[in-house]
């Protein structure tokens, strides 16, 4: 089934309901395909900085990508949810879906999405689950749609889960490793394939898969990341104790093509909007079938223990008494090129070094405003030397790639003490021997 592309001023073919991370980047590349988009928010204020072409967010290439398709009339941005359900033909849910107390995924948005788009129904839609949800949620929110529909229309149900890295998200839309689409419905399989069209030319593979299987795709591929991440860092603690490096064994693993080399770089855990809160959904819809994943719930516990881990790192390294210290730290956001602090191991790091009496001092490129909302008591800078100067340490948390060829005599002059903990790995313990930095990293001979 062909979809027409309609020019500005003409009907819209496609909704994006979110203008989170997930919606604005799934909106904007859609745009970009050629396809004319309106995406929707509750925020008003959040909607009227992007007609401006004002970002919420901070990721690498996507400002540009909004305003050139906004300046070509394909996309659009709204608060009316109606206009938009009744102008599309495939409606996007791109709402969030974070952690409850018992880490369950809070669906409530998505219900409320889905309600939205019964009471507005005019005609047969393709409802498409963009966020990540719990196996069983497609039949939900069709339930939903059947219940609270003014007249009857028909409509499929599609499960087409987003794989981005935040920090590359526009490029891992642009030329993904693959697209799942979760249907039970020829036609809106047909209907999906032909939004995804322009891959077809860089021979993208496309997986079909009924609902339920496409939403535990997207989990277990999370979690088998999270995975990775963890069984790596325990890794690295034993080549700490025996004497080897984490880096070479990492390679020597990561060459035998079973494993690969991705997402086994040691660090201070993973943090971020996907893993924590994806790991833990898991968990609890095994255990709602009362199964028990025992390896993902293994992988949770190493991460949140290897936070406080890094905190003790840092604080045996400063002689083992941190009370009346200044201790600065490059980078707060859970990785790079993003503003994200959700879950960043840098939280952890820095409460319980407060606790334990230090000053913390720090920057970051892109996420000093968000961290401000969440750490308190934390001094800010615009410079990294300016973090440095008259610190009793210098922490290395982020591995920004400006953080690579700092002048280290620079910051060894700025620092009280020339101490430096790396938890990214970013510099060669030779280099910083040979500079005179007491200098310590993660799973390599200090």
């Amino acid at each position: 089934m062909e979809i027409e592309k309609h020019g500005k001023g003409s009907t819209v073919n496609i909704s994006v309901v979110g203008t989170g991370y997930v919606g604005l980047v799934t909106g904007t590349c859609f745009a970009e395909f050629g396809l004319h988009v309106t995406c929707i928010d509750k925020e008003s204020s959040k909607i009227k900085k992007l007609k401006k072409g004002e970002m919420p967010i901070y990721e690498p290439g996507l400002e540009e990508l909004v305003r050139k398709n906004m300046r070509e009339g394909r996309l659009e941005f709204t608060t009316d949810l109606s206009e938009a359900i009744h102008g599309a033909l495939v409606v996007f849910i791109a709402v969030g879906t974070p952690s409850k107390k018992d880490g369950t995924a809070d669906l409530s948005y998505v219900d409320e999405v889905a309600r939205q788009i019964a009471h507005n129904m005019d005609g047969y839609k393709v409802v498409v689950t963009k966020s990540t949800v719990p196996v069983g949620t497609g039949e939900r929110i069709r339930k939903i749609i059947e219940k609270e529909q003014k007249a009857p229309c028909n409509f499929d149900i599609v499960s087409n889960p987003e794989f981005l890295r935040e920090g590359s998200a526009v490029n891992d839309f642009m030329r993904p490793d693959r697209v799942v689409i979760g249907a039970n419905s020829d036609q809106a399989v047909a209907i999906m394939k032909d939004l995804y069209k322009p891959l077809y030319l860089i021979e993208t593979p496309i997986v079909i898969t009924n609902v339920e299987t496409s939403e535990m795709i997207k989990y277990a591929s999370n979690a088998f990341l999270a995975t990775k991440v963890s069984f790596i860092n325990e890794i690295a603690d034993l080549c700490e104790l025996t004497g080897a490096d984490v880096h070479q064994v990492a390679k020597g693993m990561g060459l035998d093509g079973r494993i690969g080399p991705k997402f086994l770089h040691p660090g201070p855990g993973y943090g971020g909007s996907c893993f924590p809160k994806d790991t833990r959904a898991i968990t609890h819809i095994a255990r709602e079938h009362d199964h028990v994943m025992e390896i993902i719930e293994a992988v949770i516990k190493v991460n949140e223990d290897r936070k406080k881990k890094m905190a003790v790192k840092i604080i045996k390294h400063m002689g083992g008494d941190v009370a009346g210290t200044t201790i600065g730290f490059l980078g707060l956001a859970f990785k790079p090129n993003t503003d994200d602090m959700r879950e960043s191991p840098s939280l952890t790091i820095i409460e319980v070094l407060q606790k334990q009496g230090a000053k913390i001092r720090a920057y970051d490129p892109a996420a000093m405003e968000e961290a401000a909302k969440v750490l308190k008591d934390v001094e800010y800078f615009s410079d990294p030397y300016d973090v440095a100067e008259g610190c009793d340490a210098l922490v290395l948390i982020t591995e920004w790639p400006q953080f690579r060829n700092l002048d280290l005599d620079e910051l060894k002059r700025r620092l009280k003490a020339p101490v430096v903990v790396d938890l990214r790995n970013i510099y060669e313990t030779a280099r910083m021997k040979e500079k005179g930095i007491r200098y310590t990293s993660i799973g390599r001979p200090s």
